[in-house]
């Protein structure tokens, strides 16, 4: 089993959508990862070499920023938001959607569970 920048990759995956199991990394970045390197689309995971593996996490830590480092930076900038107290840092405080989506139908997803309200019903 592969680990690359602190995550278990499935092994029997193929390598592009095996990093996307690192936070940070999508389809493209991966696709542009492999082909830097010179590792076919149709690779998998276990039949990747040690010096592959060593090639793709050099890749991955000198070029892009991932897991803990990303999340540490996305959650200062909202922190950063809220302490302004602007209009987005408002609505990552109340837990509403920041960008501009309509909360009358639908946000359930950042709103939370619906709750009843007595006495609605008559």
């Amino acid at each position: 089993m592969a680990r690359i920048a602190g995550v278990n990759i499935p092994t029997q995956k193929r390598v592009i959508i095996g990093l996307t199991y690192i936070y940070g990394l999508g389809p493209a970045k991966a696709k542009e990862i492999c082909s830097s390197i010179g590792i076919p689309e149709s690779r998998r995971v276990k039949d990747l070499t040690e010096d592959e593996v060593l090639k793709i996490r050099e890749c991955i830590d000198s070029t892009y920023k991932v897991e803990g480092d990303l999340r540490r930076e996305v959650s200062m900038n909202i922190k950063r938001l809220t302490d302004l107290g602007c209009y987005r840092g408002l609505r990552h405080r109340k837990g509403l959607p920041v960008r501009g989506q309509r909360t009358h139908t639908n946000a359930r997803t950042r709103k939370g569970k619906a709750v009843a309200i007595a006495g609605k019903k008559k």
